[in-house]
């Protein structure tokens, strides 16, 4: 800081400096204030409107099945598929045209647009044979089928992408509180210690060495409340909230889910019904009907017509034809034999039997890589069953530990430093567990969503904490 002390001996040009420099440090003193009150109106709108929704793992899935943005999506464009079948089949229903050609003839009645000047005519047009239309609206319904299994296969990919975020977040809020409860442990720790250290009874190292994990727990917390945080975010944005809003895990009892099938059963079903086979499948289908039915051109079509139309006798028909009727009609079929195909027909076919053979390569590679990820979710499953176990002895090793030193001391063989440190033992052992848990839990979803049974296993879980 700069001070300027006006003297009565200086000139008034110094009283001038004083008064400049006093206004500058009034306007940054006032915009210091101005960009704090910024930065907190800036907040207070940030996390206005802001929720957050306490959900079951059930409640979570359901609730992404219905308004996920991806799998609107995804009806979207199977309802886009459905609309394509009746685009295809709209030639085969008859067409109606009705207006007027009205015109004034002076000589002889010319026609316009190739009919006659009439005060109303009307004509209809449909197909009666035409086989090329005929496949394409049997490929419309194939590309419909696909787009059902499309969206099924997006269906349980959300699911399941739902259940793997809602375990994260549930992960994150459990870890964070034996995380702070840790700090809680070692802080009683630090004041022990600093009792010691002022009776002499400890060194100075020893309280510097508490300080240091005290300040690491509540570092490893704070970072564990943000991982929650983003878990939570990322699990409302699935589930179409907004960005600002956070889902959170209600804590349940909730058993991981069972699997009474054996590896082989598994994956003989899940190549039975695997959506992404059966729209791999759909799509060779339809490439089948598209080949069908560019080689359908070479056959004849007949299309029915008719028309009608009411002359004005204005026109002087009288005057060149030996008869006038004012009201005409015709009906009749239209017939046209393909007698030189075009030569982009045997192109097309080409092009279509090679994108069948591309999703043939496709089909084998996905029934493949189903069995191999089946296989491999089995052993992760194992694995993560044993570490669970381990863990799960573990921790009732480091439990026992706990109420031993806990009995010493009421017996005042162990201090309370002695029983904290215990009590820090054993939540990290606690934290071993829940992890532990939670692979297996992630495991088994990952199981059921490749043998299809993802949706029905989450539907059979308590809604209710």
């Amino acid at each position: 800081m700069i001070t300027l002390v006006n003297k009565p001996a200086k000139t008034q040009g110094n009283q001038t400096l004083v008064l400049v420099f006093e206004s500058v440090r009034s306007m940054a003193v006032y915009n210091g204030l101005m960009s704090k009150a910024v930065v907190l109106f800036l907040v207070l709108v940030s996390t206005l409107g802001a929720e957050v929704f306490p959900m079951t793992l059930r409640e979570a899935v359901a609730t992404a099945l219905k308004q996920n943005p991806e799998l609107t999506l995804a009806r979207l464009d199977e309802e886009k598929a459905r609309l394509g079948v009746r685009l295809a089949r709209d030639p085969f229903t008859p067409r109606i045209v009705v207006g007027s050609g009205l015109a004034y003839s002076n000589g002889f009645p010319m026609s316009i647009e190739g009919s006659a000047p009439s005060v109303v005519q009307a004509n209809a047009t449909q197909f009666l044979f035409n086989r090329p239309q005929s496949y394409a609206v049997a490929q419309a319904r194939e590309n419909a089928r696909g787009a059902e299994f499309g969206a099924a296969a997006k269906r349980e990919e959300i699911a399941y992408r739902t259940a793997s975020l809602y375990l994260d977040a549930e992960r994150a809020a459990r870890i964070d509180a034996l995380a702070r409860k840790d700090a809680e442990s070692l802080e009683k720790v630090l004041e022990t210690v600093q009792a010691q250290v002022r009776e002499g009874r400890a060194l100075p190292l020893n309280e510097r060495q508490s300080a240091f994990n005290l300040a690491r727990a509540r570092q490893v917390a704070e970072s564990l409340e943000d991982d929650q945080a983003t878990a939570e975010t990322a699990l409302a944005v699935a589930l179409g909230f907004a960005a600002q809003d956070r889902v959170r895990a209600v804590e349940q009892e909730r058993i991981a889910p069972a699997l009474a099938k054996s590896e082989e059963e598994v994956i003989s079903g899940a190549l039975a019904a695997n959506k992404d086979l059966r729209r791999v499948e759909s799509q060779i289908a339809a490439k089948g009907l598209e080949m069908r039915g560019a080689r359908a051109a070479r056959l004849p079509r007949v299309d029915l017509v008719a028309q009608y139309a009411m002359m004005a006798k204005f026109n002087h028909y009288e005057d060149f034809f030996r008869k006038f009727q004012r009201n005409n009609g015709q009906l009749g079929v239209s017939f046209q034999l393909p007698v030189l195909p075009s030569s982009g027909v045997g192109a097309q076919m080409a092009q279509t039997q090679t994108d069948i053979d591309r999703l043939r390569v496709e089909l084998t590679v996905t029934r493949n890589r189903i069995a191999s990820d089946i296989q491999q979710s089995f052993r992760e499953v194992k694995k993560a069953s044993t570490g669970a176990e381990v863990a799960r002895l573990d921790l009732e090793v480091a439990r026992e530990q706990l109420s031993v030193t806990l009995a010493q001391m009421q017996e005042g063989r162990a201090t309370l430093r002695q029983v904290e440190e215990a009590r820090v033992v054993e939540n990290d052992k606690w934290i071993a567990f829940y992890d532990a848990q939670y692979n297996v839990e992630k495991a088994r979803w990952n199981l059921l969503r490749l043998s299809g049974d993802l949706v029905s296993s989450i539907d059979t879980l308590a809604g209710t904490p």
